[in-house]
């Protein structure tokens, strides 16, 4: 009964994996292709700046200060709120020749055209070292992240899933990096959070999905391996649209009302959960598929017994 309940209620989602893929392939080669070209837009955190925090007496005018700070020592400083509407945030590019003394002295003359009772309560000063240091140590975060993950579902599953899901985090991820490049946003240490997030978010949607798979090959004795997927990904569908949708209110919340020291990570989080989604299907699933999974891949090792082999020579 259960078996024909199984494949009776599937839907086909393998019946488009293949036009889905190629689109997959397409947004992946155009993110490489504006990684390659216009690169990704560092943030203070990895070219090095300055910090200068602000606390105003009445509600700043971020606007306003933002036309002010157009001369050439202040010129792409980044101007936003921090905690409240009279907390400000200035962040100033390196500028080469010019001492962070005489940047931090022109937003100061800047803030008191605005408010003469403006108190400047930090300043701090990132090192173009200390950011490539940080640059580097990110991406090989990423790196070993994807590595440890796919020696992990080699051990609990199998070789052909674990590819099929590293190949997944690695599509989520460059896809991810490529609008951040495409449309020149910020990268910064809250969004590297971001990207980590998505790889831990898709892996878990994932695994679920290829856990289902495991369960159902040994369960299910007669289908073909696609029919096998198409059913664990219908049986697991309820729970992705459950867990996608309450994940997606908190995020669009926090893009929307967050603020922009979070929008960043709300933004990599955004396109993570919609490409992680389909990618558990289209790009994991599909890929084990291709790869030839099938029932005997997922059976259990059996281990002899001791004796064994004496006792089938006794008469």
């Amino acid at each position: 009964m259960f078996q024909i309940l199984s494949i009776k209620g599937t839907i086909n989602f393998l019946r488009h994996a293949v036009p889905i893929s190629i689109l997959s392939l397409v947004l992946v080669l155009g993110s490489l292709t504006s990684l390659a070209t216009n690169g990704i837009n560092w943030g203070l955190d990895f070219t090095g700046g300055t910090v200068v925090e602000l606390e105003f007496s009445s509600p700043s005018d971020l606007e306003a200060l933002r036309a002010e700070l157009s001369s050439v020592e202040t010129d792409g400083a980044v101007v936003q709120n921090f905690g409240s509407s009279r907390d400000v945030l200035v962040r100033l590019p390196v500028k080469e020749g010019v001492a962070t003394d005489t940047q931090v002295s022109q937003v100061m003359d800047a803030a008191l055209k605005f408010d003469p009772q403006v108190v400047q309560k930090r300043v701090e000063v990132v090192g173009p070292q200390i950011g490539k240091e940080l640059a580097e140590q990110g991406g090989l975060a990423v790196l070993v992240a994807l590595i440890c993950i796919l020696i992990y579902v080699s051990f609990r599953f199998e070789w052909r899933l674990a590819l099929g899901s590293v190949a997944a985090l690695a599509h989520d991820v460059i896809i991810t990096l490529g609008v951040f490049s495409l449309l020149q946003l910020d990268f910064d240490l809250t969004v590297l959070a971001g990207v980590l997030t998505v790889v831990g978010y898709s892996l878990n949607d994932t695994i679920v999905v290829f856990d289902r798979i495991r369960e159902n090959f040994l369960k299910i004795r007669k289908g073909e391996p696609e029919e096998i997927v198409n059913t664990s990904i219908t049986q697991t569908m309820s729970r992705t649209i459950i867990t996608t949708g309450t994940t997606l209110v908190v995020v669009v919340a926090l893009f929307l009302k967050g603020g922009t020291m979070i929008h960043g990570f709300a933004t990599a989080l955004l396109m993570g959960i919609f490409v992680g989604t389909f990618s558990s299907i289209y790009v994991a699933s599909f890929l084990a598929v291709k790869l030839g999974i099938n029932r005997e891949h997922m059976m259990p090792v059996e281990i002899e017994k001791e004796g064994a082999d004496q006792d089938a020579l006794m008469p």
